[in-house]
Formats: structure tokens, sequence, C-alpha cells
């Protein structure tokens, strides 16, 4: 008789009921709306032009790399949907009962790091409004290794705080505050759009403007070498919200709903937000004498009213990402490690709480750290998870997962009593290490920097080396786990 151990269920890792599987198609796009618009989608396409690119590329780069990632978005949401189960859940068939903390650790991680780059962007906004109402008084000398000043540290945990209200209300209260104030993000994008056309008498001279790979610019054949790295950026830059898409999901009221929803809500307003970053900053040439790649400081540079309209829109964008990109999966993936100990609310703390330690201001101190280290790095560790979960599910269950196993610790996602699978720990393995030394050169080039060439182009592909690698292994070694099983039938 199958068994449910507390150490493996409580009530929000338990299967959504039917009272609340209530998301239709409308939900998801204005969710991936909510998620999409924000400032480091905005700073993304702003990145790559400053990395070289030309705002075609740049743009291009986005749409198609949102496309790609669109593809196990909806893999992997699928079982979300289907079953009704989050994403810590889930990975339970591939890793184990017990092993399955470790993707969902490592999830949890790398959205805490989320979580606080987007507190800082919404704190950056509240010191402006501050300094802007105040003349300034809010610079201060910095603070040591902390590299704030005081200022600037208190808006920071001011912005933190305002989370606390919601992850106290649980996931629908996110689902509520998406849904308000997706169409009024769009109004802004184009209002934003206008205001720069209208100031510059055109969009500016970047919008059109070569890139600087062509013959004669300052990059000249270098596109290569920097275009792979940072379409891999691209592609991993959703891979996180990839993994744990069925947390989602699985409050879907069918899957057509959560299909068609990812479908109209992700590549094309990524792509429309990109397009707008790279018109208003082309615009901030003939404006200001000079390209404003954030967001922050152009609203803060804006006449009259619209600075405090601008700075409070961007706190209020920031705050609704944030809860739904960088708290419900975390929040899930905490409580799924110390479910005896962690509900919902209490793992959306402990996400707030690593979102401070992991000082994520220094996580976007340059356009290539954000990109090249930042972005490539986490898919390269995640990646491998989310290659093994969609194999896993397609083409080894052929979406077949028996629920009630998921939460019985002897029980046939147990493994044999230990709770760990060895194909998905040993694929994650396989995956990930290729891609070791070329992260560390790129990290740390002054104590890395005799790192082999080989594996610093292995780390320019380094999300789509981790799928492809990670399914290469994990399909063959189920197979052969699973022939002694079949023959014993």
């Amino acid at each position: 008789m199958t068994q449910r151990s507390p150490e493996l269920w409580n009530d929000d890792l338990a299967p959504t009921d039917a009272a609340h599987r209530t998301w239709t198609a409308t939900h998801y796009v204005a969710l991936w709306i909510g998620m999409v618009v924000c400032i480091p989608g905005y700073m993304l396409a702003a990145g790559m032009i400053d990395q070289g690119f030309s705002a075609a590329q740049a743009i291009g780069m986005v749409l198609v790399g949102n496309f790609i990632v669109l593809v196990p978005m909806l893999l992997n949401g699928h079982a979300g949907a289907k079953y009704a189960i989050p994403f810590a859940v889930l990975v339970r068939t591939s890793f184990g009962t017990q092993g399955a903390k470790l993707p969902a650790l490592l999830r949890a991680l790398v959205a805490c790091g989320w979580f606080g780059i987007q507190c800082w962007v919404g704190g950056s906004a509240i010191y402006a409004i501050g300094n802007i109402l105040s003349g300034g008084a809010l610079v201060g000398t910095k603070m040591g290794w902390i590299g704030l000043d005081p200022g600037q540290l208190g808006c920071f945990l001011l912005f933190w705080a305002l989370h606390l209200f919601f992850i106290a209300r649980g996931p629908e209260s996110v689902r509520w505050i998406e849904t308000l104030t997706a169409p009024i993000k769009v109004f802004i994008l184009f209002a934003l759009l206008a205001w720069a056309w209208w100031r510059a008498d055109g969009f500016g001279p970047l919008l059109l403007a070569p890139s600087q790979f062509v013959e004669g610019g300052k990059k000249e054949g270098q596109f290569w070498a920097l275009f792979w790295p940072t379409f891999t950026a691209m592609s991993g830059y959703w891979s996180g919200l990839a993994m744990n898409i069925p947390d989602f999901t699985r409050f879907a009221r069918s899957q057509r709903d959560q299909m068609v929803g990812q479908s109209l809500g992700l590549p094309v307003p990524q792509a429309a937000l990109a397009f707008v970053g790279v018109a208003v900053t082309s615009a901030t040439v003939s404006i200001y004498g000079k390209a404003i790649w954030d967001p922050v400081d152009l609203a803060g540079r804006m006449e009259g009213i619209a600075v405090a309209i601008g700075l409070a829109i961007i706190t209020i964008d920031t705050l609704c990402v944030n809860l739904a990109a960088n708290v419900v999966g975390p929040a899930y993936d905490f409580t799924a490690i110390f479910p005896k100990w962690l509900n919902f609310a209490r793992g959306g703390y402990v996400t707030a709480l690593l979102g401070i330690v992991m000082m994520p201001w220094k996580l976007i101190e340059s356009s290539g750290g954000y990109i090249f280290t930042w972005l490539v790095g986490y898919g390269a560790l995640l990646g491998p998870v989310l290659g093994i979960m969609i194999a896993d599910y397609w083409i080894v269950r052929r979406t077949h997962i028996e629920v009630e196993q998921l939460y019985d610790p002897q029980g046939r996602y147990a493994y044999g009593g230990s709770g760990w699978n060895p194909a998905g720990a040993v694929a994650f393995a396989a995956a990930v290490l290729p891609n070791v030394p070329g992260f560390l050169a790129t990290a740390f080039p002054g104590a890395f920097g005799g790192v082999p060439g080989f594996f610093k182009e292995i780390y320019n592909y380094a999300w789509f080396v981790g799928v492809v690698i990670a399914v290469a292994v994990y399909v063959p070694m189920m197979k052969r786990q699973q022939q002694p099983a079949a023959q014993a039938a």
C-alpha cells in the first residue's frame, strides 16, 4: 500500500485540487507579460548593443532565443497541467525522492540571485525618487566592502520588505497582481516609446547603426566569438523558469490554456520589450548626448511629473515580476527540501533572506558580467536538469507518472530505497563538468587564465551543451535500469 511521508508531503506539495485549477490562457498571457516586461529584460538587448551588436541583431537574437526556450517551457509545463504537481515533486521521477532536493536547491539559489537583482532595481528606483524629492539628500559615502551608501542600502531593504506582504498571501495573490498590472505595463511601454519619438524627432542614431563587428568597426572580425555565448545567454535567460514552470501550470484549467497562453505571452512580448529598450536608448543619444541604458537613470532625467510617475511604475513593475518569477518557484523548492519545517510562505521568506546575502548589485556591475558570467553560468547549471526532466517525462515514461508513488519513501521513485536515481545524478554531473573550466575562466580570469581554449569554446554553448549531454547520458542509462524490472515482470 502506498504511504505518504511527511518528508515528502505537505499541503503545498500535494497535487492541486480541482477547485484551484482555474487559470485560463488569459491568465498565462498576463503572467508572462508581467514577467517579461521588467528592467533586466529591458536591459538585455541594451547590454548586447553595448557588447557591439546592432539593434536588429540584438532584437532578433532575443526573439529567436525565446522561441527556442518556449519549446522546453511547453514540454515541461505539460506535466504540471496533467498531474497538477509542482516542479519540486515532478523532478522526483528523474532524480529520486531524495535526489530531487539537489535540482530543487540549485533552482532555488538561482532564483534567490534573480530575486536580489530585482530588489536592487526596485530599490534603485526608490533611491532615485528620494533624491529627486530631497535634492540629493540620500547620497552618502559608500560603506566599505558592501559598496553602497546608507541611502542605497535603506531603499534596497525597503523595497525588499514590500515583498513580504504578498509572500504571506500565497501564489494566488501573485496571479491577481499580475493580471491587474499587465495591461498597464503594455500601455506604459507605448507611452515611453511615444515620448522618445517626440523628444528625439525619431529614434536616434543607434537604431540604424551597424554593429561594431563590420569592417573598420571597433570589434572587427569578432562577431562569432561573441555571438554564440550571447545567444546561449538569451536561450538560458528563462531556463530556470522553464524548469519550474509546473509550479504555474499545475493551476491550469486545461492543457490548451497553458500552451496557448505561454505561446502568446513569451516570445513576442520579450522581443517587443527589446525593441522598446533599444529604440528608447537610441533616442537618448539625441536627447541627452549619450546612450542611457539604465531605465532608472533615464526616468531620473525626465522633467516634471513624468519623473515620479516613471519611477513609481518601475517600482511596481519590478515588484510584480519578482513575485511571479523569483518567489513562487524557490518557495516551493525550499518547501520540498524541508517539508516538515517549511510551507510556501516560509520558503518565500528564506528566498528573500538569501536574496540579500548574495549582494545582487555585484552580479550586474557590467553588461559583460551580467551576460557572460551570470546568464551563461546559471544556464550551464540548470540546462542539464531541464534536459533530464524532459527526457524522463517524454522519452522514458511517455508522459505516464504514478502520482501517489511520488510521495512514498519506498515507492518506485525511491529507486531501491536510497531515494537517488543513479541515472539522474550521473547525467547531471556529466553535463555540468565540461562547462566548469570555461565558467571559471570567464568569472575569474585572473586566477584561471590558463584554462585551455577548448573549454572556453565549450562554455560559449553552455546551455545547449548541458541539455544535449544530459539527454544523451540519461536515456540509455534509464533503459538499462528498466530492463531487469521488465524481465522480472
